[in-house]
């Protein structure tokens, strides 16, 4: 017989922002624990609870008893077992007796291969074993399991000294309507928990589940606690949304996964600031909302903060006003602190703080911020060079102020107290001291993109530092060996090669790789013992550059068959590619990309070959076998097509053309042979063959999309 089985641990508040985690543990090391001894059925649902002060299962179709179970045990080898006469050895009947068999006689022992070996085997039932026992050793494990961030000690009424992340005061074991006497943490299983703290009266507060399945109905109807933290959150959005009314609420899924941790019955009320601290910049109120406060912004349609915000309360009551002063009491500070670093900030230029850099290490083996500042603002003057010859409006010496100054709001009130306000916070300097735009933007762009799917820079300047400031690091963090190693990358080098990657891409960018990496290393020289790590970096790019083409939809092939090809620039990777899933979704392409990889096999082999051919190219008087002499031909008539459609860019034009040889190519390896004993023929098909491979190559190594 199976029924629903409940698990809860009643505890002191729990920590928000390891509640999800400590819940979703809590739960997979039970279930696994009971599916491991088979107390579970195939279809058995596990449903996950946490609250500030539970963590609780719930568990469908979960056995009384575990099933019987059929064992087949190896006793021992038959040369032990047995003596010279075929009798039983003593080690057999210790063996025996040690599994529980003391009575069996050889003859009721299965004699079988072991390996080169032959073994006697005993085959037994096994009875199963009651939930009780297995569960409890379940719930041991998955507690001893938990990913407690730090465990306190505390005293239990007996006296005993109990370790655990909080205090815990009950415990439910509920296998249907049956109460299992569990231990746990110096708690013995019953059916009864506590209902909300402040909702519930404290005569009244325990609250009896009758029932494994009505565990959820029965907190939210008696205790006032939603119990799933999915419930919770979807609650606290919905009323966010409401409160909101024509406004737009800031609400990061972060901070709505800490409020659902912090309270066990949410309920939204709104409060207000004074107008006056709108003049701050919007992006300081917002944070030290967020981060202090755990307080929900709001903004109008165009995104332009407003003096109201929503806060998420533990406590339901149709008299608000306590709750709503309180709470706006509580932020007035935070936010006059905000504009007094605000207005502090304002008073100094970015320039006059870019002495201080001096003061701040940024790695012990690379310098100072200040000597930073140096390469990364040398490094985007040389790339914003290159992008003006490319035909960009790019202004070197512009870039390169937005670079000097693009790190000195580091040293600002303000950053120093929100970290996550740097850049932002340097354009809104940078315009209080008459900076041009493209610098003050600059400031902020210049770590774009920070995630995956941020926007990039939107000026050409910004796209110059912003390069800069990643190549810099890339080069200069891998030089002294803090490459990334599996999970770890401290340094975040991961981030800034899809952001350089992303830049040249999206915004087709006509530099190299090899010549940004170049630059970058030349602004090391002064660095001691510096040993240049671009050709690694730039392999490092190439397995994030795949990353990024997967994101796109191209498959494994069509990557490979344009990666394979080592492109030094991106501005035209995905255009390539484009044309290469157009080309393999022709009937030819299969054939092709065959005879493509059939070609690349034999001219790597006739390498030296090849060479003493030299630049002479197919002599058409050596042409011999009418397949031959079609293919050349057919080369010859298509090669300025080919030469039209790839020097206008049109690289799927340039595949495409070529399904015009298939034919050709397939008489040719029918009807020739090209490995011809005579050298002269021989050199002058693989000739012909090196002249097919390079203008089947331009654009992609089809080859690659050979099955």
């Amino acid at each position: 017989m199976t029924q629903t089985l409940l698990i809860e641990l009643l505890t002191e508040e729990l920590p928000p922002k390891a509640l999800a985690k400590l819940g979703k543990a809590f739960a997979d090391g039970i279930v696994n624990g009971l599916k491991s001894r088979d107390f579970l059925e195939a279809d058995s649902v596990a449903t996950a609870y946490a609250t500030p002060r539970r963590l609780a299962v719930s568990i469908t179709k979960v056995r009384a008893t575990s099933p019987d179970k059929s064992i087949r045990e190896k006793v021992l080898p038959v040369s032990v077992a047995l003596d010279a006469s075929g009798n039983g050895t003593p080690p057999l009947a210790k063996k025996l007796a040690a599994l529980g068999f003391p009575n069996l006689t050889v003859a009721d022992l299965e004699r079988a291969q072991d390996g080169k070996a032959e073994s006697f085997f005993y085959t037994y039932t096994a009875a199963g074993s009651a939930l009780q026992a297995g569960l409890q050793a379940a719930l041991e494990d998955s507690v001893a399991k938990l990913p407690i961030p730090k465990v306190m000690s505390y005293q239990r009424p007996d006296g005993a000294t109990v370790q655990f992340v909080r205090p815990a005061h009950a415990l439910i074991a509920l296998h249907g309507d049956a109460v299992l006497p569990l231990t746990l943490l110096g708690l013995t299983g019953t059916n009864v928990t506590e209902g909300h703290r402040f909702l519930t009266a404290p005569g009244q507060r325990a609250v009896t589940i009758a029932n494994a399945d009505a565990y959820a109905a029965t907190l939210k109807e008696q205790g006032k606690v939603l119990a799933s933290v999915e419930d919770r959150k979807e609650q606290i959005r919905a009323e966010l949304l409401a409160k909101a009314g024509a406004d737009q609420v800031l609400m990061p899924e972060a901070l709505l996964d800490e409020v659902a941790a912090l309270v066990e019955w949410p309920v939204v009320y709104e409060c207000k600031f004074e107008e006056e601290f709108l003049a701050v910049p919007q992006e300081c109120l917002i944070l030290t909302m967020q981060t202090n406060q755990k307080y929900f912004a709001l903004t109008d349609t165009n995104g332009k903060l407003r003096s109201r915000f929503l806060i998420v309360s533990n406590i339901a009551t149709d008299t608000p006003a306590a709750i709503i002063d309180g709470n706006e009491r509580v932020v007035r500070p935070r936010l006059s602190d905000a504009k007094f670093f605000f207005e502090q900030d304002k008073k100094k230029t970015l320039e006059s703080r870019l002495p201080l850099l001096k003061n701040v290490v940024y790695h012990n083996k690379l310098g100072t911020q200040a000597e930073r500042s140096e390469r990364v603002t040398a490094l985007a003057g040389a790339i914003a060079a290159k992008l003006g010859a490319a035909g960009l409006q790019a202004d070197v010496a512009l870039t390169e102020r937005a670079a000097k100054l693009s790190k000195a709001d580091l040293l600002t009130d303000m950053v120093g107290e929100f970290p996550e306000l740097q850049g932002i916070m340097g354009t809104y300097y940078a315009r209080n001291d008459g900076e041009k735009e493209d610098v003050a933007l600059a400031a902020s762009e210049h770590y774009q993109p920070r995630f995956a799917g941020d926007a990039l820079p939107s000026t050409v300047t910004g796209t110059a530092v912003a390069l800069a400031d990643k190549l810099e690091t890339l080069v200069g963090i891998w030089a002294i060996g803090l490459q990334p190693t599996g999970d770890k990358d401290p340094f975040a080098l991961r981030r800034h090669a899809l952001g350089v990657l992303r830049m040249l891409i999206e915004k087709r960018l006509s530099l190299s790789i090899s010549g940004l990496l170049a630059d970058a290393a030349k602004q090391f020289t002064a660095v001691a013992g510096f040993k240049d790590p671009s050709a690694d970096v730039a392999a490092f790019m190439v397995d994030r550059l795949r990353g990024i083409l997967r994101e796109r939809g191209f498959s494994v092939n069509e990557i490979e068959a344009v990666v394979a090809q080592n492109p030094d620039r991106l501005d035209d990777i995905v255009q390539r590619l484009e044309a290469v899933q157009a080309f393999a979704a022709l009937p030819e392409s299969a054939s092709l990309a065959a005879a493509n990889k059939r070609i690349t096999n034999i001219l790597k082999k006739n390498e030296e070959a090849l060479a003493a051919v030299g630049e002479h190219g197919v002599n058409v008087a050596l042409l011999k076998d009418a397949a031959e002499v079609n293919l050349n031909a057919a080369v010859v008539r298509v090669l300025p097509e080919i030469d039209a459609a790839f020097n206008q860019g049109d690289f799927a034009g340039t595949l495409k053309t070529l399904a015009q040889l298939k034919n050709e190519v397939d008489a040719f390896f029918n009807d020739v042979m090209v490995m011809a004993e005579d050298v002269a023929l021989r050199n002058n098909r693989l000739a012909l063959l090196s002249s097919l491979h390079g203008m089947m190559n331009r654009v992609a190594d089809i080859s690659k999309l050979a099955v």
